[in-house]
């Protein structure tokens, strides 16, 4: 029998790690029963204080042996090792060197290797800081290995990444899907997994606490930044792949409410509103049973969403890989939910709000408004993209969902959580008083009226747009509300910089700064509100969007908006890895030579299949977008189809702004006399701004 010795060692790596997460789980429950009613875990009797020792170095001894694990696949993947069934299906000998690495993801088996080994790095960093809370993180250490447990038998019986391909072994593998052979997708689904596991670590968290009955809100304070790392994470995550989307599927757009965008898109509203509403609890003691739910929901969702991504049971040009794994995600969800329902009715009582809500015009009452717009939001997405499975099993056919029906629900609500992005730092806890009310709205209000007037006299209309009403109506709104948000914001910024510069003497720039470095929660947070605006001017620019279609052959033209598009030539061209086919386009704008584009479509030797490349010119204005669909059989000339996109660059930009005020959040402030310094600051909000908003 031939001996194959790097899948060997890989699949003991992972029977190995299943067997220490087993230990973990098990042994580390047994000294939490032991120590149960102790005051510390290390204090518990009968010796559970270095039997939980024991299960927290078996955790830490898990990450290595699935780090062992992932690099025998990666080593497979760069040495060809096509006895490998998975890296067969999932490279070739001709595959870019980066893309050699991503094919770790880029399948069933290894994205679930890649689910458990990040899962691992979170243990290991969570068991590393264990005496930050010694029974707490204790809790928290032997539900990450409960769930590591599942996907260890996942990988060991379900889906093994080494299994030995039978016959006589290839000389060459099948090669990577054409789709992901995109420089972004070495980092999207890393980054979309690191939010997807990273939320089983405050999980685990929150279910520990309410199973402990822990007092307080410490256990909030411990997973704050884990939560809003993940939070970043994933935002990352799905706004690559929505830049994936554009640049490569050739659709001309970037959100197309496909299943598995929807799956990466649930976990994230439901985090959002925990993110918001953990600081009701952290200020006032209420909203305990949301927190507990939102996370868990949230966790749930993420798990909902790698089956979706992995299972096939929707269709998706998101969904890489099928299989009948289906039933452990069904049983796995349903064992996670039946702990957190038991759990929670067994100490429901620990979880009654310290204080009630007293006033509509409250800080308070738009977290509660926040958290209702996000769920329901999220129950819209969930009920859209589970229809086609439902109405299947109801009446036999499958019935598609489509985008119309996203966008006439989901947008009405994004507008509203703009309009709350806007005003819930405006508001004080407790009650807001109409004085105060009028001297904080009064420039936002000019701001809007301005806004208003000025998109109107620019020609949007929704009122005479005929069948882009909708569209231009939206973007009305969101021009005019995003113009009274950024006013907000800016005076926020202003108010505090003044009162700064008169305590310390700096000019306004280094008050800014000083201020901002007093209370980095707070003003990152302001930042995070900005980035999402920016976001939301992006989007609204859809409302305007251009395109044609049609054949050029040489020397052909053709006119869009303001461009004139010339064709200067049509060839074909080849590599090891694929064959392409391209045009050459010229591009004119009053006259003037802009660029030269060369949208192109490629054929995948090794998988046989074809892709396309976008040809892309990109300005703060618009986006000039170009594809090419292949060629016209009988006349033989490339049928070329136009975009122009405008601001879908602020999209980007504003994501960028989201990851600013994000680290800017994280960073700890200047020195401990912050909060009092800040409490000087005249803002009519007197708790800091949550961190993130819709």
């Amino acid at each position: 029998m031939q001996s194959h010795p790097m899948p060997e060692f890989g699949s003991f790596a992972l029977l190995l790690a299943l067997v220490l997460s087993a230990y973990t789980l098990i042994f580390g429950g047994i000294a939490l029963w032991k120590s149960r009613g102790t005051s510390g875990y290390t204090s518990g009797g009968q010796g559970s204080g270095r039997l939980g020792e024991t299960a927290r170095r078996a955790g830490i001894a898990s990450f290595l042996a699935l780090s062992c694990a992932a690099f025998a696949l990666v080593w497979a993947s760069f040495t060809n090792d096509y006895s490998v069934s998975y890296i067969l299906h999932h490279t070739n000998r001709d595959l870019n060197t980066a893309y050699k690495f991503s094919a770790l993801w880029s399948g069933q088996e290894g994205s679930l290797l890649l689910w458990a080994w990040l899962l691992s790095c979170y243990g290991f960093v969570l068991r590393m800081r264990h005496k930050v809370d010694v029974r707490l993180s204790a809790f928290a250490s032997t539900i990450l290995a409960g769930i590591q447990v599942f996907f260890l038998l996942l990988l060991n019986f379900a889906a093994p990444p080494f299994a030995i391909q039978p016959g006589p072994i290839p000389q060459d593998g099948f090669g990577l899907n054409p789709l992901l052979q995109y420089p972004e997708m070495v980092i999207h689904p890393p980054m979309l997994y690191l939010g997807y596991v990273g939320f089983s670590v405050p999980f685990a968290f929150a279910l520990g606490a309410l199973m402990m009955r822990y007092p307080g809100e410490k256990w909030i304070h411990i997973t704050r930044r884990w939560t809003m790392v993940t939070w970043l994470f994933l935002t990352c995550g799905i706004i690559l792949g929505a830049h994936w989307a554009y640049s490569v599927l050739g659709w001309g757009g970037y959100w197309g409410w496909d299943p598995v965008e929807n799956a990466s898109l649930m976990p994230w509203l439901t985090g959002t509103a925990f993110l918001h509403s953990v600081m009701m609890q952290e200020k006032r003691g209420m909203m305990k049973t949301w927190n507990v739910w939102l996370i868990f929901s949230t966790f749930l969702l993420t798990i909902l969403g790698t089956l979706l991504t992995r299972s096939g049971i929707v269709s998706s040009v998101h969904a890489f890989a099928q299989s009948s794994i289906g039933g452990w995600f069904y049983g796995f969800i349903l064992v996670v939910f039946a702990v957190c329902l038991f759990t929670f009715f067994k100490q429901k009582d620990h979880l009654k709000s310290e204080n009630k809500l007293e006033s509509l015009v409250s800080r308070e009452s738009s977290f509660l408004f926040n958290n209702l717009i996000l769920l329901t939001a999220c129950f819209t997405v969930l009920w859209g993209t589970l229809f086609p499975v439902l109405s299947e099993y109801v009446q036999g056919s499958k019935v598609t969902v489509g985008a119309p029906f996203y966008n006439r629900v989901n947008l009405p609500i994004g507008l509203f959580l703009l309009f709350l992005t806007g005003i819930g730092p405006l508001l004080a806890w407790r009650s807001t008083s109409l004085r105060s009310i009028r001297r904080n709205f009064v420039l936002p209000c000019i701001a809007m009226a301005v806004s208003f007037t000025v998109c109107v006299i620019a020609g949007v209309r929704p009122w005479s747009a005929g069948d882009d009403a909708q569209a231009q109506t939206f973007s009305l709104i969101t021009f005019t509300l995003a113009a009274g948000v950024i006013t907000a914001i800016f005076a926020e910024f202003l108010r505090g910089a003044g009162v700064v510069r008169t305590q310390t003497g700096k000019n306004l720039f280094g008050a800014t700064i000083l201020l901002v470095r007093r209370n980095t929660r707070r003003y990152g947070g302001y930042v995070v509100h900005f980035g999402i605006v920016v976001m939301f001017i992006g989007i609204a620019g859809g409302a305007f969007n251009q395109s044609r279609e049609q054949e050029m052959g040489f020397g052909d033209t053709m006119q869009l908006g303001g461009y004139k598009i010339v064709c200067q030539s049509f060839t074909q061209d080849s590599n090891p890895n694929f064959e392409t086919e391209y045009s050459l386009l010229d591009v004119y704008r009053n006259g003037k030579k802009l660029t030269q584009l060369a949208p192109e479509r490629r054929f995948y030797v090794a998988s046989q299949t074809t892709s396309t490349m976008v040809a892309l010119r990109s300005t703060l204005v618009e986006d000039l977008y170009v594809i090419y669909e292949g060629k016209n059989p009988d006349t033989d000339k490339p049928i070329i189809k136009v975009f122009i996109n405008p601001l879908v660059n602020w999209i980007w930009i504003g994501v960028m702004i989201v990851v600013f005020g994000t680290f800017l959040a994280l960073v700890p402030n200047l020195n401990p006399s912050a909060a009092r310094i800040a409490a000087a600051v005249p803002s009519p909000a007197i708790g800091e701004p949550e961190v993130h908003h819709a």
